[in-house]
């Protein structure tokens, strides 16, 4: 279509009803089949991507990493020494060969994840569709913004995202944030008047892509999509820019550094130790580099990655969306989660459950938008909801689907009144039919007012919702028997009375009122004085009913729960009192208007306070700074939020959570996770999953790392008690670590939270994944280990009888021991995966059982081993030698002495821990 690419510069300088024209559409929208021709032409309204790397880059990235290029050197050095060697020795071709299997083996487990990690990435983010509100052929429709094309007719509300690059129209109190575009966070107003020439970024009767309206309401024509727009010149330069790294990304990609060095240091040792027995230095260099490449902990970033992974789709099948991986290593630290109420602790889903008119309550049955329900069969009563349902512009929408629900387009409240209008037996066509609108005066904070005109019958009517003091200021005369009388001082008295007992069952109340008028363009202030009030309608958000378990589960792991809402205190405390924040003692409760006259260090108390604490009536600066000030004495803090005002206190929190059903798209877009049924509950799985992920990193690095220990003591006690072979050689390594250790690892990570996870205080924000009880526990197993496999390797050799300077390669009884060095640790390293799965919880407290896909690949480790020890081509691989029945029983009973030893350990500190309970009773 022409005119796509051309200057948009004249859209600007003309008048709004021009603007349909230059765009060849109307205020009734386009067509569906236009719009279907454009879309067809042009292509969707999506920014660039950054094209997926290809499948051959993908695998080529696997052999760029630190371990990948010292692994690939190492080979190619092993390969050299052995062309050197004379004689040539066949150990040191297999070694090179099994380097080189070790590389390919950890790119194809790092192809295979990475590959995965980015289709399902890809999936996840569909899950959250983007929509925008668009007008077409007269119909106003909740459309995918893929679909926008130029010409349509945008509806602009307060929390949307702007969906494309578009030319005001029509604007009421309109106003927009263009902080993505400009860097200027403040609320900057829209006209549809036209501007003078200049830069397009400053027209003030455009809104652009990317950036989100925070007051008012409009209408906008889009005169630009997709790449067309500028947020598309933005975006393209943002995509181009490398993803960073996450904290814990980076702590273990240091720790591996420093494993690295430390393999180094003792492959330089043993060199240094073995080079002056021999008269060739090859021999002890090769000796020295395959011991120092096999210490390596070649799985470690694979079995990371898959963890992580792991987690984030357990969050994901429990309706969390992660975006990052920061969040699932923070959510195992959240010390305090400020929530919002509406959608959150509440089901979102506005519902009227009673109604006054003429002196008498009526109460409405029924919960939700499903239209189901009764209420009293009385005219006053239908008259109300159907002026109200007039005064509305949401309209329901019916269940598409057998998984779908009845939903409402548009304002909540304005959702509440239709439902309770087709309970009361109403029916909105007929009554739109009966009274057709003429003209409107939206909604605005300030007057809190929202004023509708109908032609009817008998001539012109104004229908007036809004809040009951500025509705009853502004009334005359009531409705009593079908007819208006006086408004008296008593009446006004009353009347505020029952809005207030109202207000007090934490029901949030409108009052309805009409004016008849001469005709139907009437000024604002005549259609909005001397009205005939009909009545108030109270409704409320019903709590959803599995927050009240998950709320106890937060206090029970010590996180604080904080309801920061922009709502009144009383329905606040109401909803907080439902779901069990707020146990018995009065709260705290602080307004917004209160912060404002705290300085730093009064805020500080506040928050200090171990009372409940409820903020209410609060900006989305309030919100900022109660974050700031949580974060200040070094609290993490998590943030839920659905609007676009709650995008700031999102992107500062160290968790922001969207809501992904009723959030605005700037919220999705500021959060770090992203709740697909917006539930509380939801939070506190996540908590409790972030904390089994962190937890599991933990239980596999103290796995992977112990039988480290248990092979570097018994090749360092053989080095300096003057044996001239090692107790286990670098191929046995490679098997251990990549034969038998990586599948435990990984059924490690992928193991269930424990039972009472949720019942310990948060980790510490500082707190090292290798802290002092981690490498104590280390140590502890792998030094248990290595004394049992020093042990059975020396009690071999001796007993044999055969001098230490007789012991070649080819000897059998050292064939033998070796053997029974690897099959040692294989097994206790079976028996260490049972122990690791808790650092305090009996094993048998655990289960034997309860992961069936840990005890499968010990199970694959030690028939590995049998297979070594008995098959003749293994055999030659390995330079091992088959078992006997005896050797076994001897290695399985030393197997279970790290697990007894560590089950006492646990008894100890379990008794410790019983102990200073009593005490602190």
């Amino acid at each position: 279509m022409p005119g796509l690419s051309e200057p948009h510069q004249p859209v600007t300088a003309l008048p709004a009803e021009d603007v349909f024209t230059a765009l060849e559409t109307s205020r009734r929208g386009l067509s569906r089949a236009q719009a279907h021709d454009r879309l067809r032409t042009h292509g969707a309204n999506e920014l660039p991507r950054t094209a997926p790397r290809a499948v051959w880059r993908l695998l080529g990235a696997q052999f760029t990493d630190l371990f990948a290029v010292v692994l690939i050197v190492a080979a190619g050095v092993t390969f050299l020494a052995y062309g050197l060697e004379e004689p040539r020795d066949a150990g040191t071709a297999t070694l090179a060969v099994a380097i080189l299997g070790v590389v390919l083996l950890n790119a194809g487990i790092g192809f295979t994840q990475e590959y995965s990690a980015e289709r399902t990435a890809q999936a996840l983010e569909a899950m959250v569709p983007r929509t925008c509100q668009v007008v077409r052929g007269g119909e106003r429709l909740e459309l995918p913004a893929l679909d926008v094309v130029r010409g349509d007719v945008v509806v602009l509300e307060a929390g949307d995202a702007v969906p494309a690059d578009c030319r005001v129209a029509e604007a009421h109190e309109l106003a927009v944030n263009n902080a993505p575009l400009t860097g200027e966070s403040n609320a900057v107003g829209r006209t549809a008047d036209p501007v003078a020439a200049g830069p397009l970024l400053e027209a003030r009767n455009c809104v652009f892509m990317g950036t989100d309206v925070v007051t008012g309401s409009g209408l906008a024509v889009v005169f630009a999509t997709g790449a067309a727009t500028e947020f598309g010149r933005i975006y393209r330069l943002a995509a181009a820019a490398p993803r960073q790294r996450t904290p814990l990304q980076r702590q273990v990609a240091s720790m591996a550094r420093r494993v690295a060095g430390v393999a180094l240091a003792i492959g330089a040792l043993l060199f240094a130790v073995r080079l002056p027995s021999g008269d060739s230095v090859v021999q002890p260099f090769v000796f020295a580099l395959g011991v120092m490449v096999a210490l390596v902990p070649e799985g470690l970033p694979a079995t990371l990655s898959v963890s992580l992974s792991i987690g984030v789709r357990r969050m994901a099948r429990r309706h969390a969306l992660v975006k990052r991986l920061l969040a699932v290593e923070a959510l195992g630290s959240t010390t305090v989660i400020c929530t919002d109420k509406t959608g959150t602790l509440t089901q979102a889903e506005m519902t009227v459950t009673e109604v006054w008119t003429e002196g008498r309550s009526h109460s409405v049955s029924g919960v939700g938008y499903e239209p189901r329900g009764e209420i009293t069969d009385s005219a006053s009563v239908r008259e109300l909801l159907r002026v109200a349902g007039l005064c509305c512009d949401a309209r329901l929408v019916p269940p598409t689907g057998p998984t779908e629900r009845w939903r409402v387009l548009g304002d909540t409240t304005e959702g509440a009144l239709l439902v309770a209008g087709i309970k009361a037996g109403l029916d909105r066509r007929a009554d739109e039919a009966a009274a057709p609108r003429v003209t409107e005066f939206p909604f605005d904070s300030d007057r809190k007012l929202m004023t509708t005109v109908h032609r009817t019958g008998a001539g012109y009517q104004a229908y007036v919702k809004g809040a009951p003091g500025e509705v009853l200021a502004r009334s005359a005369g009531i409705q009593q028997a079908g007819r208006s009388d006086a408004l008296t001082a008593t009446d006004r008295t009353a009347i505020a009375a029952v809005a207030d007992g109202l207000a007090s069952k934490g029901l949030r109340v409108l009052a309805v009122a009409r004016r008849d008028l001469d005709g139907p363009r009437p000024a604002q202030e005549e259609a909005e004085s001397v009205l005939t009030l009909l009545g108030l309608v109270g409704m409320q958000d019903p709590p959803r009913p599995e927050v009240t378990d998950a709320v106890t589960a937060c206090r029970r792991a010590g996180i604080r729960v904080v309801m920061v809402t922009g709502d009144h205190p009383l329905t606040g405390e109401a909803v907080a009192r439902r779901v069990g924040l707020v146990r018995g003692s009065e709260p705290v409760v602080v307004t917004g208007a209160q912060l404002d006259g705290m300085d730093d260090a009064a805020l500080d108390s506040l928050l200090a306070t171990p009372s409940d604490l409820l903020l209410c009536r609060v900006s989305p600066e309030h919100k900022m700074r109660v974050v700031t000030a949580f974060q200040r004495h070094g609290e993490v803090v998590a943030v839920t939020g659905d609007g676009a005002n709650d995008a700031p206190a999102l992107k500062h929190a160290d968790i922001g959570v969207a809501m992904g059903a009723s959030g605005t798209d700037v919220a999705r877009e500021a959060a770090s996770m992203v709740l697909l049924d917006d539930s509380f509950a939801s939070i506190a799985t996540s908590v409790r999953l972030g904390r089994a992920v962190y937890q599991n990193v933990r239980k596999f690095l103290v796995y992977l790392f112990s039988h480290n220990v248990g092979e570097l003591v018994p090749i360092l006690a053989a080095t300096f008690a003057g044996f001239p072979l090692v107790p286990i050689n670098a191929v046995q390594i490679l098997a251990i670590d990549l034969g038998s250790d990586v599948l435990p690892a990984l059924a490690l990570g992928a193991e269930p939270p424990e039972s009472d996870v949720m019942d310990r205080p948060p980790r510490s924000r500082n707190e090292r994944l290798f802290s002092t009880s981690v490498v104590g526990r280390i140590l502890f197993l792998g030094g248990i280990q290595a004394l049992c496999v020093s042990a059975v390797f020396f009690w071999h050799i001796g007993s044999s009888g055969i001098p230490f300077g007789d012991f070649t390669q080819d000897t059998r009884v050292y064939q033998e021991a070796i053997t029974m060095v690897q099959a040692g640790i294989v097994l206790s390293q079976f028996f260490n995966a049972l122990t690791v799965r808790s650092d305090h919880r009996s094993v048998l407290t655990v289960g034997l059982t309860s992961n069936p896909a840990l005890l499968a690949a010990g199970g694959f480790g030690i028939a590995l081993m049998a297979a070594i020890s008995y098959l003749p081509t293994l055999q030659t691989v390995f330079n091992t030698a088959p078992l006997d029945a005896g050797d076994w029983t001897v290695l399985a009973c030393l197997g279970t002495v790290p697990l007894l030893a560590d089950e006492a350990r646990k008894a100890l500190l379990r008794r410790r821990s019983g102990r200073s309970a009593g005490g602190a009773k």
